[in-house]
Order: C-alpha cells, then sequence, then structure tokens
C-alpha cells in the first residue's frame, strides 16, 4: 500500500475531507438540539456538564447513552451497565460490518477502527451513499463536525437542568421521549410485525414490573432480558425473506436466459 494514499497531505484526501465537514454540519446541528434533551437525563444522573461532554464525545449514541444515565441514576452495577450499552449500540455492528464492504482491502487497521468509532446512524449513511471506496478521511470530516455539537449540547442540557426549575426540567426530559417515538414510529407504520413487536415491547415491559421473579430486578436487567428474548423471537418467527427472494429471482432470471440460448442453439441449423 502506497503510504501517500491515506496521508493528510494528499490533495484527494483533504477535499473529501471538507467535503465531510460541510455534510457534517446540518447534523450537527440536529445532534446539538437532540442532546441537550440528553443532558436533561444526565443531569438527573448526577452528572457535571465537563463530565457529560466527555461522555458523549466519546459515545455519540443517543440510546446507549440515555440507558446509561438512567443505569446511573438507578445505582445499577458497571457490568449491568457495560451489557445495557452494549445491546442498546448492538446495531453499530451491523453498520461497520456493511461500511467495511466498502473500505479498500489495504486499509490500514488504524483507519478502519477510527472510523468504526465515528459511526452513527446519520454519518453511517452519508459515508455509505457515496459512490465508490469510501474515504476514511470523509468520514473524520463529517465527524468532525458533529461531534462537537453533541458533546456541547449535552453539557448545556445539564447546565439548563441546574439553572431551570424541576418543573421546567421535567418538561424538557420529555422531548427525549419523543425522539424515540421518532426512531420507532415510522419503521412500525411501514411494518405490521414491527408496529406489534412495539407494542409487545411496551406491555412486556410493564408486566415485568409485576411478575414474581422479574419484578425484584433491576430496570436495566429487565430491559436486558427482554430486550434479548423479544428480538430472539422475532428473530424466529419473522425473519427477513428479502435476500432469498431475489436470490430466488436471479436463479430464475439465470435459469431463463440458460433455457433461451439452449433453444436458440437447437434452432440454429
Amino acid at each position: 500500500m502506497n503510504k501517500q494514499e491515506y496521508s493528510i497531505h494528499s490533495e484527494e484526501n483533504q477535499s473529501a475531507f471538507r467535503v465531510g465537514v460541510k455534510n457534517g454540519i446540518p447534523i450537527g446541528l440536529g445532534y446539538l438540539a437532540v442532546s441537550f434533551s440528553l443532558g436533561i437525563a444526565a443531569k438527573t444522573a448526577g452528572l457535571t456538564p465537563i463530565q457529560g461532554f466527555v461522555v458523549s464525545l466519546f459515545c455519540m449514541a443517543s440510546a446507549g447513552e440515555y440507558v446509561g444515565f438512567l443505569s446511573i441514576a438507578a445505582g445499577a452495577a458497571y457490568i449491568e451497565i457495560a451489557i445495557s450499552t452494549l445491546i442498546a449500540n448492538a446495531r453499530y455492528l451491523l453498520m461497520s460490518t456493511a461500511m467495511s464492504q466498502r473500505m479498500k482491502p489495504e486499509l490500514s487497521i488504524k483507519h478502519r477502527l477510527l472510523m468504526a468509532f465515528g459511526i452513527t446512524d446519520e454519518l453511517f449513511g452519508i459515508a455509505i451513499a457515496r459512490p465508490g471506496y469510501l474515504n476514511p478521511y470523509y468520514s473524520y470530516g463529517a465527524f468532525l463536525t458533529s461531534s462537537i455539537p453533541w458533546a456541547l449540547g449535552t453539557s448545556l442540557g445539564i447546565i439548563a437542568g441546574n439553572l431551570l426549575p424541576l418543573r421546567l426540567v421535567s418538561a424538557f426530559s420529555v422531548a427525549l421521549y419523543g425522539m424515540f417515538l421518532a426512531v420507532i414510529i415510522p419503521p412500525a407504520r411501514k411494518d405490521k410485525i414491527i408496529a406489534g413487536l412495539v407494542v409487545l415491547s411496551f406491555a412486556a415491559n410493564y408486566a415485568s414490573t409485576y411478575l414474581p421473579f422479574m419484578k425484584d430486578m433491576t430496570d436495566g436487567t429487565r430491559t436486558i432480558i427482554l430486550t434479548v428474548v423479544i428480538s430472539a423471537v422475532a428473530a424466529i418467527l419473522f425473519p427477513k425473506q428479502t435476500a432469498n427472494k431475489n436470490t430466488n429471482k436471479q436463479s430464475i432470471v439465470t435459469q431463463n436466459c440458460d433455457s433461451s440460448a439452449t433453444n436458440k442453439k437447437e434452432i440454429q441449423p
């Protein structure tokens, strides 16, 4: 591999970095608003503005951070917090796998790890939409202009939570639930199975607070158990058939083409 190919001194890499910075600005503005509400949850967990800034800078995941803050507020054990955030952020494993298929085979492990660190839903979307092999400096630029507003918004949310009246803080905390509703409602409207699973998750979470063996567990432990069980059952009962269908269609098309070619050969004198 040519060392200059992935050097910051390369004009191509500098251009990709500038485009990434530009494309990351609107994402960063959206992150600033969302993370402000997340800062309210961090304030409830007892974090200082500096601690909230550092946490959000190194963990750009709204669901993962929210679960972590709830676990901290509930006094959960470290292992419980680790497992909860791992499950909440499991989708990033799939995104990283998808992005790895768009990287040049000779791309160093250093760049691969840095690109994986900067994956969020939105940053993954703009990166994977680019044609050809992914340039790591594009991801670095987008991450730079989106991570700072995300961390800053969390810090500002904690500061506001310390200054605002308790009733107003409670009102701001509702905005975070609105963000989660915005995440689950669109796919639930398109897929009845997802809608049913969402309803089932709400019902199971409510029922678990009264079940003999689960009611004495912490909120984090119940969330871990329900997430694993419901997602596993859904994967078994309602597997996605998209890949198989596409494979079958391609096989049918190939067979038809082969049959047509054979018929043509037989007709020829």
